[in-house]
């Protein structure tokens, strides 16, 4: 699939929203009207959350109906969603924020097992019946500090549990190896410490733009989100 360049360039590619894990894609609506009104199609898909495999073919779902070239956007447990699915033809770019960017053979537990010096953990409760939650009162502090206050104790009453199977599902093909790749870094993230994020970035060989964010980046930095995704959408973008 080629660029129409007959047309302005929002109106010739797709952008594919793809969100994390203990939300859901209504997270994306700021970010959604922002592109939609510089004219880009933007088609979200609505995760699971109970096994990877699924989102990933959730996923590859909606670039097969995007009707242009597609820049296929994830944050947090999105970003490993992306990295597998971001293989397809379609794909332009890869955009992640404050997310999660496994190699082949990795997972989402793999690279949040890793210790970070200095760093707590992200507050995720034990396991119950297979799947994993944050514990309520400390959701806004970790996910969504920088957000009305209403809004993030929502958040956190209404937040949608995580499979252990999600979490666990290991990258077959890392689409960052070929395609070029964008980093949106929450410096105040407190589920996705901005140290692992940069380690992440780095290795992956993306451009790497820092925001002050909790990690609900697309809630609270939504302009910094769709400015770094029409950055992706550029012809050969460098990074």
């Amino acid at each position: 699939m080629t660029l129409d360049t007959s047309r302005p360039l929002s109106e010739s590619i797709s952008v594919v929203l793809v969100h994390g894990a203990f939300v859901d894609a209504t997270g994306w609506r700021k970010v959604y009207e922002i592109l939609s009104q510089d004219g880009y199609e933007v088609l979200v898909v609505q995760n699971s959350a109970v096994t990877f495999s699924q989102d990933v073919e959730r996923t590859k779902g909606v670039i097969a109906e995007a009707s242009h070239p597609v820049v296929l956007v994830g944050h947090s447990y999105g970003g490993a969603v992306i990295t597998e699915a971001g293989i397809e033809e379609k794909v332009l770019s890869l955009v992640y924020l404050a997310a999660f960017v496994p190699d082949a053979g990795e997972s989402v537990f793999d690279l949040a097992s890793q210790e970070v010096p200095g760093v707590e953990k992200a507050p995720l409760l034990p396991p119950k019946n297979g799947f994993i939650k944050i514990d309520p009162q400390k959701f806004t502090a970790a996910f969504s500090a920088d957000i009305d206050p209403a809004e993030a104790q929502f958040m956190a009453a209404a937040q949608r549990p995580w499979g252990l199977e999600a979490v666990q599902g290991k990258i077959t093909s890392a689409a960052w190896k070929t395609k070029p790749s964008f980093y949106l870094l929450a410096t105040e993230d407190r589920m996705i410490p901005a140290q692992a994020q940069a380690a992440m970035a780095a290795r992956a060989g993306a451009a790497v733009v820092e925001v002050s964010s909790s990690h609900a980046v697309m809630l609270s930095q939504p302009d910094e989100v769709a400015a770094l995704i029409r950055t992706a959408a550029e012809p050969n973008p460098q990074n």
